[in-house]
């Protein structure tokens, strides 16, 4: 993968870039500058690294916190997933959660002590192909299932008439989201869930009423999030949080999945 932006890729973001302010000091290069916060983002290097032809670290620093708290990113985000949706590229017809661990060594916000040592947890919704549509950072000491709702709700889509999209028909996911509040909150959404039981113990009883069932070959698709958790995993400075600011490493997330779903409707 190219550590800079394609030409191809500058032109969709360009336009959405907010303008330069006319008052203080020229804003250094756009181009320039999303080059530089890229090349951190894909080799992990330190801030004081960054090779001198990109500019200063300080600017790309500032840069990346300061679009991340004017929504910029996120605006890039949706906009991208909006052109994949007009182009019949999304694929509705069910989606997949599931969530990872990354470890962050200096703390912060939605920082959790587990098993694993402290942490982030990424939740992560694709399409029925495995695209990223929805994501949530969170600390990794919460339950999957409590994670699960805020995840489904980051989906917005517009297609091309201008109909927002928000859910998919059917939402597969492991044991970990068998959870009598999370299987209502998809029966309130209208979601059909396929998500297996979890494992009793033999002196359980079950119920009464109809049992949960779930369509076993559309379950075995779900290699297809794993897959998807792997994409991110590419950019070396998400693999660890060094971010105590969850803003920054929040927008770093963002502009990773910007430049995987751009590959995908440029390619």
């Amino acid at each position: 993968m190219s550590r800079r932006l394609t030409d191809a890729q500058w032109h969709f973001i360009r336009p959405l870039l907010p303008p330069p302010s006319r008052l203080g000091r020229p804003r250094a290069d756009d181009r320039r500058t999303l080059d530089a916060i890229l090349y951190v983002l894909r080799t992990g290097i330190a801030w004081r690294d960054l090779p001198r032809d990109l500019g200063s670290p300080i600017t790309a620093w500032r840069r990346l916190k300061h679009w991340q708290t004017q929504g910029i990113w996120k605006r890039l985000w949706h906009t991208a997933l909006n052109l994949l949706e007009a182009a019949g590229q999304l694929d509705w017809s069910h989606a997949q959660l599931d969530a990872s661990f990354v470890p962050a060594k200096r703390g912060g916000l939605a920082v959790g002590l587990t098993r694993k040592g402290k942490g982030t947890k990424w939740m992560l919704v694709t399409d029925a192909n495995g695209t990223p549509i929805g994501f949530h950072l969170a600390s990794a000491g919460l339950a999957e299932s409590t994670l699960g709702p805020v995840t489904l709700e980051s989906i917005i889509v517009t297609d091309s008439s201008g109909r927002c999209r928000t859910r998919p028909q059917c939402l597969v996911a492991d044991r970990a989201y068998d959870t009598g509040p999370f299987r209502r909150y998809l029966h309130r959404r209208g979601i059909r869930a396929c998500i297996p039981v979890k494992r009793r113990p033999k002196t359980w009883k079950a119920k009464r009423g109809r049992p949960v069932t779930y369509a076993r070959p559309l379950y075995g698709a779900r290699w297809r999030i794993e897959r998807t958790f792997a994409w991110p995993q590419t950019f070396r400075r998400l693999l660890v949080r060094w971010e105590r600011d969850l803003h920054t490493y929040t927008g770093l997330f963002t502009l990773a999945l910007i430049v995987l779903v751009l590959r995908r409707r440029l390619q």
